[in-house]
């Protein structure tokens, strides 16, 4: 059985990186956009990296950003994977063997040919707001599609069924505030989405 692809986005501390990583997930995402409570300095990245277990993908998660931003990050953090809106790509300079993660958000024209694997937003990242999921899945038999924006542990389950989706990404859905995350949830949101998922396959 495949594994579905989980990610947690918007980490800030040593104590949320060890509840997603006990939950079983595949990715961390750490969020460098100023005007987002999630926001974290080149430095406080730097220095959470090495709470990361191996084997967890890191993922630095950008909006808009400047060039010298994402040059800082990738030489301070050396994430696994780039992760910011579609359109940003032509304009920045990665390293050749740079992986990335475009971000395609609802109702905005999808990249034609599609990458390999993208994630499908809602307009506004880390707001709660959901995504279009008859989109989704109709991009889902097309490219890796990673399901974000809005979810949470009640309508996870809900969102695998109609979507099939290779992964989901989850930030405010496993908070108890904004910005500060929440092991319980962390580990509720990662329990319904695996047995979701194990539903949909077996």
């Amino acid at each position: 059985m495949t594994q579905l692809w989980i990610k947690i986005c918007g980490l800030r501390t040593a104590q949320a990186i060890a509840a997603a990583a006990a939950a079983g997930v595949q990715a961390l995402g750490f969020v460098f956009h100023a005007a987002s409570p999630r926001n974290l300095s080149v430095a406080e990245a730097g220095a959470l990296q090495g709470e990361v277990p191996a084997g967890i993908a890191r993922i630095a998660v950008f909006l808009h950003p400047s060039q010298a931003l994402v040059d800082a990050v990738i030489e301070a953090v050396r994430p696994d994977w780039v992760q910011t809106d579609v359109e940003d790509f032509s304009r920045l300079r990665l390293p050749s063997l740079q992986r990335v993660l475009p971000v395609v958000r609802s109702g905005a024209s999808v990249p034609l040919p599609l990458p390999s694997r993208l994630l499908l937003e809602s307009v506004r990242s880390g707001a709660g707001e959901q995504a279009d999921w008859h989109e989704a899945a109709r991009l889902a038999g097309q490219a890796e599609i990673v399901l974000a924006g809005g979810l949470d542990a009640t309508n996870v389950a809900e969102a695998i069924r109609l979507v099939h989706p290779f992964g989901v990404d989850v930030s405010s859905g496993v908070e108890s505030s904004r910005g500060v995350k929440d092991p319980a949830r962390i580990r509720d949101f990662v329990a319904a989405a695996r047995a979701a998922h194990a539903r949909l396959v077996g």
